[in-house]
């Protein structure tokens, strides 16, 4: 692995808080990754996410589409985004990186914010948009603008389209496996690790497509009931954070402690929270069939080695969770238009085609899906610099 092309550690001159910004890449001069703020976040993680990002680019590099994978990118702040003065640390590291996303780091919510959040720290900082560098290589820059807006504005039961896509996508790849094992969705029982905007909508899709979610797990704890949770519910009584108010719960339902959900007596593990959530330390108490990362870097690879060994399958987050950013571009390039439908159905449709061939591979090759999903990104990175070039 080469080093990335830039690394960079900033300290708040007020509170002495510490972020990060590293870029794997760029492409066309553009990068794309994230920004997330979480107390202990490092450099090392965003480096890694980094170059997640690099890799969830080039796995969506379709020939015939408008949207041209970008280079990849992350930022990070070492902070507890409930702290007091979270926000105002957040607008002063966009201020510092403002030079950075003007020119060639696009970037939006990650874990601990929201992309309201964002924007609204954005503006303050003095930026035009998180997403501005990509601008000049639209083009109908206007147009596209308009249609990444309506698309923003977009509500579904009182979601917003950008919080479902990604849940969207994490469900979709959770289905496209069971198909491939010929298991049914009715009645498999899945397991979650987080109710915020992406476990919550996986939680959403999956019970709406026939499966029984036996197992949530919030900061407060986990929540089980074998017979399934009421997902809406739950939804319903969640806050900003994605912490559920216990008194929405049913009669049936039981609090455990909060890493009960690793445990569960379920065949699909969803860790849609936090990193490092499963290591060699825990890996023994899953009996799940699958784990499918909806968060990032959520399996330490010493502990996947050993889950392998067990017949755990893992679904790595480069692919899972890599539909919110994908469908980003996909709107703002024109793939697809402002309508949930199409998003749903075009999310749907791409990460169904990438699980599928994902998994193909790693049958033929007899190897992990993260290596599958490695040895197509290494495929096609040399075909994407060829055609547009690392930097320009």
């Amino acid at each position: 692995m080469s080093a990335p092309l830039i690394s960079l550690s900033w300290t708040d001159h007020v509170t002495g808080r510490q972020g990060f910004l590293v870029v794997d890449r760029l492409v066309r001069g553009v990068s794309s990754g994230g920004l997330r703020m979480r107390a202990g976040c490092t450099l090392d993680e965003v480096t890694g996410l980094a170059r997640g990002m690099t890799m969830k680019e080039a796995l969506h590099y379709n020939p015939e589409g408008h949207y041209i994978p970008l280079g990849g990118a992350k930022g990070g702040i070492d902070c507890d985004p409930r702290d007091p003065e979270a926000y105002d640390v957040l607008v002063r590291y966009l201020r510092a990186m403002r030079p950075h996303i003007e020119s060639f780091w696009t970037t939006g919510e990650d874990l601990g914010l929201t992309q309201d959040i964002v924007d609204r720290a954005a503006a303050e900082a003095g930026l035009l948009s998180s997403v501005q560098a990509v601008y000049p290589l639209l083009d109908n820059e206007k147009a596209a603008r308009r249609r990444l807006t309506d698309a923003f504005a977009i509500e579904v039961d009182g979601i917003g389209l950008d919080e479902l896509v990604g849940g969207c996508g994490v469900a979709e790849s959770v289905l496209a496996a069971l198909d491939r094992a010929g298991v049914g969705h009715r009645g498999t029982r899945v397991s979650l690790q987080g109710l915020g905007t992406m476990g919550g909508a996986t939680a959403r899709f999956l019970s709406r497509a026939g499966l029984s979610v036996v197992a949530v797990a919030d900061v407060l704890g986990t929540i089980a009931n074998e017979q399934g949770l009421d997902v809406d519910a739950l939804l319903a009584a969640r806050d900003t954070h994605g912490t559920v108010d216990r008194s929405a719960l049913r009669p049936g339902d039981r609090q455990l402690p909060a890493d009960a959900w690793l445990a569960a007596d379920a065949e699909v593990l969803v860790p849609a929270a936090v990193s490092y959530a499963v290591n060699t330390g825990n890996q023994h108490r899953v009996t799940a069939r699958w784990i499918v990362e909806a968060a990032n870097m959520p399996v330490l690879p010493d502990a996947e080695v050993l889950l392998a060994a067990r017949g755990v399958i893992v679904l790595p987050d480069v692919v899972v969770n890599s539909g919110t950013n994908a469908w980003w571009w996909w709107t703002l390039f024109g793939d697809i238009g402002a309508d949930a439908d199409e998003a749903f159905a075009y999310t749907r449709r791409s990460m169904r085609a990438l699980i599928d061939q994902v998994l193909a591979r790693a049958e033929a090759e007899g190897s992990t899906p993260r290596a599958a999903a490695h040895a197509i990104v290494a495929d096609r990175l040399p075909v994407i610099a060829e055609r547009y070039g690392w930097y320009r």
